[in-house]
Formats: C-alpha cells, structure tokens, sequence
C-alpha cells in the first residue's frame, strides 16, 4: 500500500491545487487569508498527516512559534492554583494559532528581569505573557523599551507608556463583597491582605474601602493585616491575629483565595463556625474553594477563559504591532456558597 502523506509543504499545496505562500500563511493563521481557505488547508493537512517543519519556518518568518511565559519557583512544596489554571487556558488559546508555549522557569535567587531579557533577545519567542503585575514592573518597562510584543494579566495604575492587558475589575468585586456582607448585618469586617505592591492587592482594596466609605455608615469597622506575598506561615500568623482579637470581626474577605481558604482552615483549627460565627468570602473560584469545607464563597475572575482571551491578543499584537494598544476589564461573578451568613449576635456583658 503507497503512502499517501504530504511529507513536504510542497507536496500538500500541490494536492490543495494552492501557492506554497497560501498555505504556509493559511497554517500561520494569517487573517489575510480567507477563513474557509485556512479551515480547508488545517483539514487537508490532518488528512494527509503533513507536520511542518518549524526550523523551516522559522527560517522564512523570522518567527520561532513559541509565546513565552516566565515561571518564579518559589520552592518545592508551593502550590500555585492560579498559575496552573492560567497555563492551562493559555495553551488552549495558543494552540488555536499554531502556537506553543514556552515557559521560562525563574529559580530561587535568579533576576526574573535578566531570564526576561534573556528569552526576548535569544529569539526564542515571539512575544511575551506577563502576569501578575507590580505597581512599578521592570518586566513592562523593559519590554515597552524593546518595542517586544506582549500582553500582561493585569494592568499598571499609571503606565508610562500604554500597554496591552487585561485584568479583573477586582475593584468592584470587592465593592460588592462588602455590600453583600452589610446587608447581613456585618458590621466589622475584617481583610487580611498582602505587603506587596501589586495592583490587584490596590484595587481590590480600594473596592472595599470605597464601599465602606459610600455606605456612611459610622458603626462598619475594617480590620486589615498583611504579609509578604508568599511567606506562608507569616499568612498564617496574620489570620490569627484577626481571629483571636477579643473583638473579632465578624466576617473575614481573604484577598484571593488561598489566603480566603486558610482563613477556613484556621477558624476549624479554633473551634469557630463558619457561617455560624464568621463568614469568609475570597477571590478567583480557584478548584479547591469549591472543597473547603463548608464551601467558599468568592468571585469567579475567569482566569482560565482571561487565558485563552489573552492568547488571541496577543496574536494579534504580533501580526498587527502598529494597533493602538489593547485593554479589557473583565467583572468577575459572585459564587454564593456556604461560608458567609447573617452576622452572629454577640450577647452584651450584662445578659
């Protein structure tokens, strides 16, 4: 029995009856060419089992085919939901294009900045997924500078430059966390937070004291306590810092939901009642919020679907540079669960 395979980019235009140039741009995912034309080509070439030659292409597009995507290791037991969820949904929207990922691991000790500079000026992608960003980030500077294309989850306060991203409207989710707690009649709340000046933690916090200052009401209290980012057992110091207060509030908002999950862990840990005696509300609807028991309320930011939204950006800001810069703020959704309730009465000193 002959083989039937197009081994050369050659041979399956010849069987398409197309350019060479067609179908090397129909399976770039060029936009020039006709939709139905790239679908017809994508299928011929799974028929005919064609696998392009990436070194080839590259060598014709000046492209390597790879989007890049920094990893920090923050050492062997940490656990980051957020960012398996953001791979995840990131390689969905690549693959659509033709596009692999490529992720740069940053090791403990090592300059995030100079793995940066050193994936944009080896080549070796084609443009660059930032996330999770600083009110001040180096990584955006650098690559504003070296006009590199890219997108980033998550926006400057004020940028320099204009850059393209795309964020969570974190400010408003925790607007309506506190509305929502309010009208349970919580009338102290307390927030534990992070030290790091990122823009989420900014937003997310003005969201709540934006709410809580709208509301004019003199008796809402706000306790806050912070901690470095990714320095768990100061995290778990923090929390119980709130919970063992003589006045402890009588809900707690984790700023995502790790911290919102260990503020559940803790509270089991004292013997307090979650929604009984304290509610806990979070932010991301990581998986393992679903499993906390009693089931963590918190805002879904969409952060697989954020993926895939900012894989197809930045293809488009690869093939079209000269576009105005692109943004788009996504409005997380509440998901009711069964860590929040009425707050608890206290009983006076006198009953």
């Amino acid at each position: 029995m002959g083989d039937n395979r197009a081994k050369t980019l050659r041979e399956l235009a010849a069987r398409l009856d197309l350019s060479i140039t067609t179908v090397s741009r129909a399976l770039a995912g060029h936009e020039q060419i006709a939709l139905k034309t790239r679908q017809r080509v994508s299928h011929a070439a799974r028929e005919l089992g064609y696998v392009p030659n990436r070194a080839a292409r590259q060598l014709v597009s000046g492209r390597s085919g790879f989007v890049g995507l920094l990893m920090p290791i923050r050492g062997p037991n940490f656990v980051d939901s957020y960012l398996g969820e953001f791979i995840t949904g990131l390689g969905e929207g690549l693959v659509s294009h033709g596009l692999d990922l490529f992720l740069a691991t940053v090791q403990q000790g090592q300059n995030e900045l100079e793995v940066l500079r050193h994936v944009v000026e080896s080549g070796r992608a084609d443009g660059m997924v930032v996330p999770r960003i600083a009110e001040q980030d180096p990584r955006l500077a650098y690559l504003a500078m070296q006009r590199f294309p890219s997108v980033s989850h998550g926006r400057l306060r004020e940028p320099a430059t204009p850059h393209n991203w795309l964020d969570s409207d974190g400010e408003a989710a925790f607007a309506e966390a506190f509305d929502l707690l309010y009208d349970h009649g919580h009338r102290h709340i307390g927030l534990v937070t992070i030290s790091d000046r990122m823009t989420f933690r900014h937003y997310r916090e003005a969201g709540l004291e934006g709410a809580i200052a709208r509301k004019g009401d003199p008796s809402v209290r706000l306790s806050v306590e912070s901690f470095p980012r990714f320095d768990r057992p100061e995290g778990v110091a923090a929390i119980n810092r709130l919970l063992h207060r003589d006045d402890r509030p009588t809900a707690m908002i984790g700023l995502f939901d790790e911290i919102a999950i260990s503020i559940l862990e803790q509270a089991a840990k004292a013997s307090i009642d979650v929604p009984n005696d304290l509610s806990v509300i979070g932010f991301d609807n990581i998986a393992a919020g679903a499993y906390a028991p009693p089931g963590l309320t918190t805002f879904d930011a969409r952060i697989r679907s954020s993926a895939r939204d900012l894989a197809h950006m930045l293809v488009r800001v690869i093939e079209n540079p000269a576009d105005q810069p692109a943004t788009r703020l996504v409005r997380p959704d509440l998901v009711l669960r069964a860590s929040h309730g009425p707050a608890p009465r206290r009983p006076k000193v006198n009953e």
